[in-house]
């Protein structure tokens, strides 16, 4: 879990580090997109570095450190970040059908986000106080 400074907004569950270990060694480098709504709702999809193209309106949230050579970026929209802004994410993996498009579609995992209200030594960190 690299940290921005202090504080960071995004995390990872030691369950979900592991399906991420293990989806590098098969798809190699990995990067995540918060998914805003449509198809597959709110998930964090997770693809191989090159296959999803992030642009001038997207937000890099933050890096989490799962063990590996590097570590891997997370992303939204800054739509949607406009109205998440005040929440830290933590990505997080359980049993069920993933997104099709996401890298853990397969597994027989999904990976998901939970969600909590930064405090407000956070709030006033990333100027939002």
């Amino acid at each position: 879990m690299v940290s921005i400074g202090t504080y960071q907004r995004v995390d990872v569950t030691d369950a979900a580090a592991v399906l991420l270990r293990e989806l590098t060694q098969q798809h190699g480098p990995l990067m995540f997109h918060q998914s805003g709504g449509c198809c597959d709702g709110s998930s964090p999809m997770c693809y191989p570095i090159g296959m999803f193209v992030t642009g001038p309106s997207d937000v890099l949230l933050g890096t989490i450190d799962v063990h590996l050579d590097a570590p891997i970026e997370v992303y939204m929209s800054e739509s949607q970040f406009a109205y998440w802004k005040y929440t830290h994410l933590t990505i997080d993996v359980v049993p069920g059908r993933g997104a099709g498009f996401s890298v853990e579609g397969p597994t027989g995992m999904r990976f998901l986000i939970r969600s909590r209200m930064l405090n407000d030594a956070e709030l006033e960190y990333f100027g939002l106080v």
